[in-house]
């Protein structure tokens, strides 16, 4: 288990703390993440890379000269934040377009691909590829659908190595594209992982047993077998790989064989001992093999193998100097530090509202305060849920998320800030502190609503059921799940459709909610026969059977304790 922290929600930004502080020569710390302490050419392509924290040396040890120019660094088991990329790559960018890579993981799509239109936006080019290599997530038809483990290490290395060598954009993606064809992983754990402050591991394995093809943010194996011998494990993991052989492969092989967290570097080595064996009885040529931690997944007691197939052009970019924190090849000419001048964002301007707008700030702030109560009370209800399919981290993300959404929110409401300012605020801040899908998706569908209260004014029960009706169309077009794929959506939509006719019955904002309530109550408990189609649970849906989504549950838990906020207020309006 894990077993040093303080608060368990503050341990991703103290654990990027520490490393800063311990690895200066390499990094330095910019909102969202860490990038090279050392200055890069005008004009090279900048690598950004990322994901959830939790996975080191992925993601902020691989920055550093011939590896990645910076990371965008999430909280725990959960995709960095659209504002935290794009902080990153502002930092990293020297004038040659942005390249990003990271593990392809829902949230991780979302958040990278929405940084990316707004840097392109803003006249940074960018291009992206997200890392498949898990053979075992999806079949070889559907290879863009498969999850990022270990791989990241050769496509994140082989686009550095395309910009070192003065790629431009459009060349650094298509070798990673090409890098990424070429690697295939296969990984088992005998246990699972512990999250800071957790009583129990993300998911369990039965004793003497080993699980296959687990996901290293804890979500379970789909296969279960008696634990092996070093050599039986060895030969489980070559032969499966060797069945996917890429096309046009002519031999030469890159082996990374990785611990997860737990298994000795000594067990590995045994492990490997026969890994070579096999790979030269398969008549292959093994270059530069990798034994060691590349990706793990806190105190996961596991491993995988990692092939990655050489061609001319990928073998020589291999051969590029790497100097990160927590990975080196070759000898790299040091290079002067970069400016450590502080990378600050402008303040936005506060929009003042006319007092009526001001009380329905209040009403709005209260809203703020009972979210982030309710979830405090559910936070370890809503974990268990999520741990079930999926990588347990649905409470402690939506704290995160609440709470920052409530201490932005008070501020503005301080101020003097209208009811639009306000929920705006809390939506950027739970957006951002939460980061993954639910913390994006949770951004959305607050800011739409913010746009329909406005600064001026009092709005009605249709007013505010529209802009919940906007949130809903864009977490569909935003998150790509529509009703029967067990997420967020399968309790939101029914909730808008019953605000909306409710409310255009004549209802009054706190009735017409509590009726929308009850409906996404009963749509989020029907969640539980459903088979998830999106997301990490997808991968292992079966599992999820007979419980319901979290992200739905969690949904109609709000909006039932909201529905109370609101009636006391109605009450507290009458009575004035």
């Amino acid at each position: 288990m894990t077993r040093l922290w303080n608060d368990p929600a503050d341990f991703a930004d103290e654990m990027i703390a520490g490393f800063v502080a311990a690895n200066e020569r390499y990094v330095r710390r910019v909102p969202g993440g860490v990038v090279r302490n050392t200055v890069s050419p005008a004009g090279q392509v900048a690598v950004v890379v990322g994901g959830g924290s939790g996975h080191y040396p992925a993601f902020g040890g691989l920055v550093g000269q011939g590896l990645a120019h910076g990371a965008a660094m999430g909280n725990l088991f959960a995709s960095p934040s659209t504002q935290q990329i794009v902080s990153v790559a502002k930092a990293a960018d020297t004038g040659g377009g942005v390249f990003f890579s990271y593990g392809n993981y829902a949230g991780d799509v979302l958040n990278f691909d929405a940084a990316q239109d707004r840097l392109r936006v803003e006249g940074i080019a960018c291009d992206t590829v997200a890392v498949t290599d898990d053979i075992v997530s999806a079949r070889p038809d559907e290879a863009h659908r498969r999850r990022g483990i270990a791989g990241d290490l050769t496509v994140f290395r082989t686009a550095a190595a395309a910009a070192e060598a003065g790629y431009d954009l459009a060349d650094v993606a298509r070798v990673a594209r090409h890098a990424n064809d070429r690697t295939r992983s296969v990984g088992v754990a005998f246990t699972g992982c512990t999250l800071p402050g957790a009583a129990e591991p993300l998911f369990t394995v039965p004793s003497g047993r080993m699980a296959i093809g687990l996901g290293i943010h804890g979500e379970p194996g789909i296969d279960e077998t008696d634990i092996p011998t070093a050599d039986e494990l060895a030969e489980l993991l070559v032969s499966r790989l060797l069945t996917e052989r890429p096309d046009g492969a002519d031999g030469r092989v890159i082996p990374v064989l990785n611990g997860l967290g737990s298994l000795k570097y000594e067990e590995l080595f045994v492990v490997y001992r026969r890994i070579a064996e096999l790979l030269a009885d398969a008549c292959l040529k093994v270059v530069d093999p990798h034994v060691g931690e590349y990706c793990t997944s806190f105190d996961m007691a596991g491993t995988s193998l990692t092939l990655f197939w050489l061609d001319d052009e990928l073998a020589e970019l291999w051969e590029t100097p790497v100097d990160t924190p927590a990975y080196r090849r070759g000898s790299v000419a040091p290079a002067k530090r970069a400016d450590a001048t502080a990378h600050v964002d402008a303040a936005e301007e506060l929009t003042q509202g006319d007092a009526d707008s001001v009380a329905v700030a209040a009403t709005v702030r209260a809203v703020l305060e009972t979210i982030a109560a309710i979830v405090d009370a559910h936070a370890d209800e809503l974990g268990r849920m999520d741990a079930i399919a999926g990588d347990g981290d649905h409470g402690i993300g939506m704290q995160r998320g609440s709470r920052a959404a409530l201490a932005a929110g008070s501020a503005a409401a301080e101020a003097g800030a209208g009811a639009r300012t306000v929920l705006t605020r809390a939506a950027d801040a739970w957006a951002d502190k939460a980061g993954g899908t639910s913390g994006a998706l949770w951004g959305v569908i607050l800011t739409h609503v913010a746009d329909a209260l406005g600064d001026e004014g009092r709005p009605d029960a249709a007013t505010v059921a529209a802009g919940v009706a906007a949130g809903s169309q864009g977490v569909m077009a935003y998150g790509k799940a529509v009703v029967g794929d067990k997420t967020l959506i399968d309790a939101l939509v029914p909730f808008s459709a019953e605000l909306d006719r409710a409310a255009t019955a004549g209802g009054s904002l706190a009735v017409s909610w509590r009726s929308a309530a009850e409906r996404a109550t009963a749509a989020a408990t029907a969640t539980a026969d459903l088979l998830p189609r999106m997301g990490r649970a997808r991968t292992h849906g079966h599992h999820s059977v007979g419980t319901p989504d979290p992200g739905a549950h969690s949904l109609a838990l709000i909006v039932t304790a909201i529905g109370d906020v609101l009636a006391a207020a109605q009450e507290g309006t009458r009575r004035a």
